[in-house]
């Protein structure tokens, strides 16, 4: 049951996260194409994506689930379902017009610079925590030395 609590909480946590920064940029667009308010369909959309979103990466990214994979498998597991997953949620909350071919384009492009531009930046949030978290260890070792 802890476990299970530990999961929940990690997995609201994401959601609420990811929903914040949906949103934020969700009103970035509006603002940028001259847009005054904000259908709620759309936000009971991204709600959806980012439950289902922040729930994948629990599965694809951390131990739950998955116990041994390599990050770039599993960065092409999180995009090969969840592409499908927020076209099917675009399509159902009538994000773009969904006849268009280059709106699907347009789509799955910035769905691609978008898991870029987050991977590259966990990548390197990593390795600088990854650094910070050695020259600790190396001057806790020293200390032990000296003491």
């Amino acid at each position: 049951m802890k476990k299970f609590l530990k999961f929940v909480a990690a997995w609201k946590t994401g959601a609420s996260l990811m929903f914040s920064a949906a949103v934020a940029i969700y009103l970035v667009f509006c603002w940028f194409f001259g847009e005054a308010r904000v259908p709620v369909g759309v936000l009971w959309g991204l709600l959806l994506a980012c439950l289902a979103g922040s729930l994948l990466q629990g599965v694809c990214f951390s131990q739950w689930v998955i116990r041994r994979m390599r990050y770039s498998l599993r960065l092409a597991l999180f995009a090969a379902v969840y592409l499908p997953l927020l076209s099917a949620i675009a399509w159902w909350c009538r994000w773009f017009p969904a006849g268009r071919l280059g709106a699907w384009l347009v789509f799955a492009g910035v769905f691609l610079v978008f898991l870029a531009v987050f991977t590259v930046g966990f990548e390197i949030y990593y390795r600088a925590t990854g650094k910070r978290y050695d020259g600790l260890l190396g001057q806790y070792r020293r200390q032990q030395e000296d003491s």
